[in-house]
C-alpha cells in the first residue's frame, strides 16, 4: 500500500448529522464511567472505560500527552464599559517556545484573537489588577498590530512569572462548540491528571477518561507500558475549514517536545498505541523525522504538512530504524530532549508507520481529526460513528472514548 494523496478531499464526504443534544456539555463525575467502543478488524463491541486493559495485551505501549491546558482566555474592561478577551495563541517574543514563554517575568508578546477587536485602538493599553501572595499586580495589555493580532503584555512584579498570573487571572479555555461560559470545575475536568507541562490552550481530550487507579494499578498488573511525551495543542485546533478542498486548508504547526525515554519505548514496544490524535500526530511525525535525518543529515525537527505523500512507503524503513536515526541524533548532540514543531495532515491515503491502536473521543462533523479517524480505519469510520449514535453515546470533548485498531 502506498501514500497516496487524493487531488481533492471534500469537507461533505466526511460529514455526518450530529444532534445538539448529543454533544457532552459536561464531564463525568467518574472520569472512567465513560463509555468505550473498541473497534477491532471491522468487529464493533461495547465496554465502558474502566474496562479498557481487558482490551489492550502486555508488552503493549500507551503514548500520553502531558501537556497542561493553561488559562487562556484573559478578560479586560475598558474605562467606556466595553468588553475586551484576549485569547492566548502561541508566545512570539522573547521565545516561541511555550515551556519557556510560561516562566517569563515582567514582560512578553503572544499571538492572540482577541474578542470584540473593533472597540480596540492599537496601542492602546488594557489594564488589570490582581492580588498575588498578598501584593497587588497590575497587569498591562497592549495590541501591536490589529491585522496581526499580537499582545504585549507587561506586569509590575519582576518575582511574578506569566504561568503565576494566568493562574490569578485566566480563563479555563473551553471549547468554543459548548457554547457556554467555563465554570469553576472545569478547572479540574478539561485537564487530563497527568498534565505536567503547562503550555495547550486546548485539552488533550482523549486522556481525559484516565484515573490514576487505572494508571497506577491497573494497567502496570497487566503489564502495559505507559510513556509521556508533549505537544501543545495550539489554537488552530479551532479553525474552522473554509476550503472546498480540504488539502488546501493550512493545517497549525504545533510545538513537540520528546524525551529520550520516549525513544527507548518506542525502540522497545510491541505495539504503539496513541492516547489521543495529538499524541498520534506526534509519533507519526518523529517516524518522519528519522526519515529526514537519514536523507539531509542534522536538520531541524519540522515536519511540512504534506512531506509523507512524497514516499512511497514500500521503499521506506521499519519504523524502528527509523526511530533510532533520532536517538543516534539526539546522542550525538548530547541531548536528553528534542523540541520541534509539525504540522502533518493524516488524511485517507496516508499509511501509518508507528501506531497501532489510537485512542480518541468523538468528533466534531467535517474536521480534519474525522478525516484521520478516516485514514486509519477506513471507510468503517461511518459504521463506528453511527454504531456511537445508536448506542446513546456522548461526543465531542466531554464525551465518550474509542479505542481503534488500524486496518492497515
Amino acid at each position: 500500500m502506498q501514500n497516496i494523496l487524493p487531488q481533492v478531499l471534500r469537507q461533505e464526504d466526511f460529514w455526518y448529522e450530529l444532534p445538539q443534544e448529543r454533544i457532552a456539555q459536561f464531564a463525568l463525575q467518574e472520569r472512567d464511567a465513560s463509555k468505550l467502543l473498541v473497534y477491532r478488524n471491522g468487529h464493533i463491541s461495547h465496554k465502558y472505560f474502566r474496562q479498557i486493559a481487558e482490551e489492550l495485551k502486555s508488552g503493549d505501549t500507551l503514548f500520553f500527552n502531558d501537556t497542561k491546558v493553561i488559562p487562556a482566555r484573559i478578560y479586560f474592561r475598558k474605562p467606556t464599559g466595553a468588553l475586551i478577551e484576549v485569547f492566548l495563541l502561541h508566545p512570539v517574543i522573547p521565545t516561541s517556545d511555550v515551556s519557556q514563554a510560561m516562566q517569563q517575568t515582567s514582560s512578553c508578546t503572544w499571538a492572540c484573537t482577541v474578542g470584540n477587536l473593533r472597540r480596540l485602538k492599537e496601542k492602546e493599553c488594557l489594564e488589570r489588577e490582581v492580588i498575588l501572595s498578598g501584593q497587588k499586580v497590575t497587569l498591562r495589555a497592549r495590541l501591536q498590530n490589529k491585522q496581526i493580532q499580537w499582545v504585549d503584555f507587561q506586569w509590575d512584579n519582576p518575582e511574578i512569572t506569566f504561568a503565576e498570573l494566568l493562574a490569578a487571572v485566566g480563563v479555563t479555555p473551553i471549547p468554543p462548540y459548548l457554547k457556554r461560559k467555563a465554570e469553576e470545575r472545569d478547572k479540574q475536568a478539561y485537564q487530563t491528571v497527568y498534565a505536567k507541562q503547562e503550555g495547550a490552550v486546548a485539552a488533550p481530550t482523549a486522556g481525559l477518561h484516565f484515573t490514576e487507579h487505572l494508571l497506577k494499578e491497573v494497567l502496570p498488573q497487566k503489564g502495559i507500558r505507559m510513556s509521556y511525551l508533549t505537544l501543545h495543542v495550539a489554537g488552530g485546533t479551532f479553525q474552522p475549514i473554509k476550503h472546498q478542498n480540504i488539502l488546501e486548508h493550512p493545517m497549525h504547526s504545533e510545538q513537540m517536545i520528546v524525551k529520550m525515554e520516549n525513544i527507548d519505548s518506542l525502540l522497545e514496544a510491541q505495539d504503539v498505541i496513541a492516547v489521543g490524535t495529538t499524541s498520534m500526530r506526534t509519533l507519526e511525525s518523529l517516524y518522519w523525522y528519522g526519515i529526514l535525518l537519514g536523507e539531509q543529515g542534522d536538520v531541524p525537527f519540522r515536519i511540512p504538512k504534506l512531506m509523507p505523500y512524497h514516499y512511497n512507503p514500500e521503499q521506506l524503513p521499519p519504523y524502528k530504524e527509523a526511530i533510532a536515526r533520532v536517538k543516534d541524533y539526539m546522542q550525538r548532540h548530547q541531548l536528553t530532549k528534542l523540541q520541534g514543531e509539525t504540522e502533518i495532515m493524516i488524511v485517507p491515503g496516508y499509511r501509518f508507520q508507528v501506531c497501532n491502536g489510537l485512542i480518541t473521543n468523538f468528533h466534531m462533523p467535517g474536521t480534519t481529526l474525522i478525516m484521520l479517524v478516516a485514514a486509519f480505519i477506513g471507510n468503517d469510520w461511518r459504521k463506528v460513528y453511527q454504531e456511537a449514535l445508536e448506542n446513546d453515546y456522548r461526543f465531542l470533548s466531554f464525551g465518550d472514548s474509542s479505542l481503534l485498531f488500524c486496518n492497515q
